[in-house]
């Protein structure tokens, strides 16, 4: 039974896709949230209506995980009830462009490995400690079949996805013998926003994905809450989801091509 009644999520890169879906899904299963991203009128929206749907309120928190200060500064000054957080998935992140790298855009590589590792490491440096005091918690990191794999014009999309996986694996290590669980969590392609701001292009993001059946924002999301609803003992360090119609990162059958 995937119970969240008794839990405080906090998840970053709440206001779209992944993020929001994930959102979505353990509210429904009662969860407490944290919603955390930049777009606040996108947060205090969904916030409003999880709690009309669901009846519990939850946290609005504007944040740039980009911003070391600002995160210290956030997450360090929670309201009380919001302190102690049972499970932090890390969702907030993007890809810029599809360029070789010797055409690459140094502010787009900056803009990526501040978000996708930088931002991560920071919140949860930030939370994981009040985990450890609590004696529960549990980390989510969403990263990407671009984690485990390279593609054309990937580079540094995929380093920072590379990145994530080692993190990954390096915080279950370091938690070894206490009680906080660590997850990663590796999509293929899935329609959401992504596309969409990796090309500043809305009708190039929904041409790519004509032709095939590629995974929900939802998909995930259903993931995330068989994970963290395990019991304490069990961890699912590692789940890799792919569209049926996807076998690698370089390897996508669509029915007109």
């Amino acid at each position: 039974m995937h119970d969240l009644s008794n839990k405080t999520i906090l998840i970053t890169g709440a206001s779209s896709g992944i993020g929001q879906a994930c959102a979505r899904l353990c509210a429904k299963h009662g969860a407490r949230l944290i919603l955390c991203a930049r777009r606040v009128e996108r947060l205090e929206a969904l916030a409003k209506e999880l709690h009309q749907l669901y009846g519990k309120d939850h946290y609005v928190l504007p944040l740039d995980v980009c911003d070391h200060e600002q995160v210290k500064k956030h997450l360090g000054s929670l309201p009380s009830p919001w302190k102690s957080i049972d499970v932090l998935i890390n969702n907030a992140g993007l890809a810029l462009d599809t360029l070789p790298l010797q055409q690459g855009i140094e502010a787009h590589w900056d803009i990526m490995i501040d978000t996708n590792i930088k931002g991560l490491l920071y919140v949860t440096r930030a939370l994981i400690p009040g985990m450890l005091e609590r004696g529960c918690g549990h980390v989510v990191n969403i990263s990407s079949i671009a984690g485990h794999e390279c593609y054309p014009n990937g580079n540094v999309y995929c380093a920072t996805k590379h990145a994530v996986h080692a993190l990954s694996k390096s915080m279950r290590l370091d938690m070894l013998g206490k009680p906080v669980r660590v997850t990663e969590i590796a999509p293929g392609a899935v329609e959401t926003e992504f596309s969409e701001v990796r090309w500043n292009d809305k009708q190039k993001a929904k041409e790519f994905y004509q032709d095939f059946q590629p995974l929900l924002a939802e998909d995930i999301a259903d993931a995330v809450l068989y994970c963290i609803t395990r019991p304490q003992h069990v961890d699912i360090e590692e789940m890799t989801i792919m569209p049926t119609v996807q076998a690698s990162a370089n390897h996508l059958h669509r029915e007109n091509k």
